[in-house]
């Protein structure tokens, strides 16, 4: 049973019965009979059948719930009889936002001095697929905005507090500003964030406060990608202060304060609100809580 609710979240996940059974390992009919036998094991259909996937059954969706939370425990219960073995190991996958990625190595780091034998796979998301993929349990852990989108069943720590910087040319029209306002900014063209980002959606909202709101000149999904365009001194663009301050620019890009009015918004840790927890999870979130106060400071 437990193999065929993995089917079920791997159906969840893709969304394609094709991509589904490869990301299982199997073939597509040995899925398709899976989860038939599913089906004929609660007595209920569960997946809306067509050429393709269709989507789930009321009762599928409800089946799909029981799923994550039977294969949560199961795991946990894998995972805590392992450490109680050999200590803790074990794979740790941690979602988060463009902005945050820099400051991830602040939990990293000190988790790996404690506990060299666990292994990490960071993934870059927007802050609505930070809660997907926990909620799917495809990642165990999320740092993402506290504030802002609805969190639903999270545990919650909150680690530091993001700002904002203007980047631009030293020949730029602002580049010789100790500070600018948003008012300023939307009169320049701009590289920003994709629109799916919640940083984007932050900068937007500012932008049209001012009455001149503005579309940008080159959007991107990659603050790798934005920072490259401003190093050429071609480009200006709002970032995270975080990014500002851990990117190596030549003296020819400045990064200047926001006022007018300087925003702030909470990052933090999120993971499933769950009892018992994993213990991979527990000991990040443990972890996260000795980082915050430091981390506040600094950022």
């Amino acid at each position: 049973m437990i193999d065929r609710f993995e089917l079920l979240l791997a159906l969840a996940k893709e969304r394609h019965f094709g991509r589904a059974a490869e990301a299982c390992g199997i073939t597509q009919p040995t899925l398709s009979a899976g989860l038939k036998q599913l089906e004929e094991a609660l007595g209920v259909r569960l997946v809306e059948r067509g050429s393709r996937f269709i989507g789930f059954t009321p009762e599928g969706e409800r089946a799909l719930e029981w799923a994550r939370r039977i294969i949560a425990d199961t795991r946990a219960m894998r995972q805590e009889i392992a450490t109680l073995r050999k200590g803790l190991s074990g794979h740790m996958r941690i979602a988060a936002i463009p902005t945050a990625m820099p400051m991830l190595s602040e939990l990293t780091t000190p988790f790996h001095q404690k506990h060299g034998d666990v292994r990490f796979t960071l993934i870059s998301a927007s802050s609505n697929e930070v809660l997907r993929l926990i909620e799917n349990l495809e990642a165990d852990a999320g740092v993402t905005y506290l504030d802002n989108d609805p969190l639903g069943r999270v545990k919650t720590v909150p680690l530091y507090t993001e700002g904002y910087r203007f980047l631009t040319s030293v020949n730029a029209p602002l580049g010789d500003r100790q500070k600018v306002s948003w008012e300023e900014i939307a009169r320049v063209p701009l590289c920003l964030l994709t629109p799916d980002m919640q940083n984007r959606r932050i900068v937007d909202r500012q932008l049209r406060e001012t009455g001149q709101a503005t579309e940008p000149m080159l959007e991107a999904n990659s603050t790798i990608a934005l920072l490259s365009h401003v190093r050429t001194g071609q480009w200006s663009s709002v970032v995270a202060k975080t990014l500002a301050d851990v990117f190596a620019f030549p003296n020819s890009i400045r990064s200047i304060p926001i006022g007018e009015p300087e925003i702030v918004h909470q990052i933090g840790l999120v993971a499933l609100d769950r009892e018992p927890m994993t213990p991979l999870v527990a000991a990040l979130i443990a972890e996260a809580k000795a980082a915050a106060p430091d981390l506040a400071k600094r950022i």
